[in-house]
């Protein structure tokens, strides 16, 4: 596990406090298990809790869900009377899969949700045009204009032809991906992927959600230009691969270099998706200049 950041960091669900570790390394959040069961079980204490969570454990085990039991990690965590103990805590992942062996009214919402997710990404398999009707509409949901999602669609298709290509000349998925990508974010931003994250004020979202126009089409433009110096070079080592992700990530750089000569004003931007969509909505709001609309602003919730 990598550095945690604040081993007490509280997260509520239904008012009921669930404490929380970030583990920075693996961008993961880590929950802790008793403090779920308690909120799905309505157990009136601690020690209440635990002892359902001995039980269930118990039953995995004897279910055959080893695998499962054997990731789960151990964290001290402060106890209701204040004192840090280890209490075993799940990723997300793992945390639906306890959920699902929860035999609770609460976790219904948990277990239908989940297989409507699985028969989706089935049906995406069969016919992948629903996966970008999917995510066309997730993304307008969320408030991106239309003409965003459009060009956030083809950065997903730009990366696409990008790792194929990675594929083709041997890259391996996972380090190797994100080493080359980190080589293609410092040579046109400056930064890798994590310190632009970082900048954002971002932890599990998505980078490229979070970009601005501009960001996005300099992200496309490096990884466009590293997928044709590569087609072109066709480098057969990983060090090889590394040159020509720095050099499609520094032709990206010196157009954000010019751009930024040109107007006088940083590309880069510590503002994010909420940033953008507000900005959007005052400009909206001002120009129409109707009080219903302003009193419906002030009196929603920010996402």
């Amino acid at each position: 596990m990598g550095e945690l950041i604040n081993n007490d960091a509280i997260q509520l669900f239904e008012d009921k406090k669930i404490r929380t570790a970030w583990d920075e390394e693996k961008e993961e959040w880590y929950f802790s298990i008793v403090d779920v069961i308690a909120v799905l079980t309505d157990q009136p204490t601690p020690r209440n809790a635990s002892t359902y969570w001995a039980v269930l454990k118990k039953r995995l085990k004897d279910e055959g869900a080893n695998e499962l039991l054997t990731n789960c990690k151990q964290l001290k965590m402060t106890a209701a009377d204040g004192k840090k103990r280890l209490t075993d805590v799940a990723n997300t992942e793992q945390l639906l899969r306890i959920i699902q062996s929860v035999p609770s009214p609460k976790a219904e919402p948990f277990k239908a949700w989940l297989a409507m997710v699985g028969r989706e990404r089935i049906e995406e398999t069969i016919d992948p045009e629903q996966a970008i009707d999917r995510a066309l509409e997730t993304y307008l949901k969320k408030g991106y204009s239309e003409e965003w999602v459009h060009q956030r669609l083809l950065a997903i298709r730009i990366r696409n032809e990008l790792t194929d290509e990675w594929q083709k000349r041997g890259v391996k998925k996972g380090k190797e991906y994100a080493i080359l990508t980190d080589e293609i974010s410092r040579a046109w931003s400056g930064m890798t992927t994590r310190q632009y994250k970082k900048l954002k004020g971002l932890k599990k979202e998505n980078l490229r959600d979070n970009m601005s126009d501009l960001e996005l089409v300099l992200t496309m433009l490096a990884e466009a230009t590293t997928t044709e110096i590569s087609k072109t070079v066709k480098p057969a080592a990983f060090s090889e691969n590394q040159k020509v992700a720095q050099k499609g990530g520094s032709i990206a750089g010196n157009t954000r270099k010019e751009i930024e000569e040109t107007t006088g004003k940083p590309v880069i931007t510590s503002q994010n998706a909420k940033d953008f969509r507000q900005l959007i909505s005052d400009i909206v709001e001002d120009a129409a200049a109707i009080p219903e609309q302003t009193e419906e602003k002030d009196g929603s919730k920010d996402e």
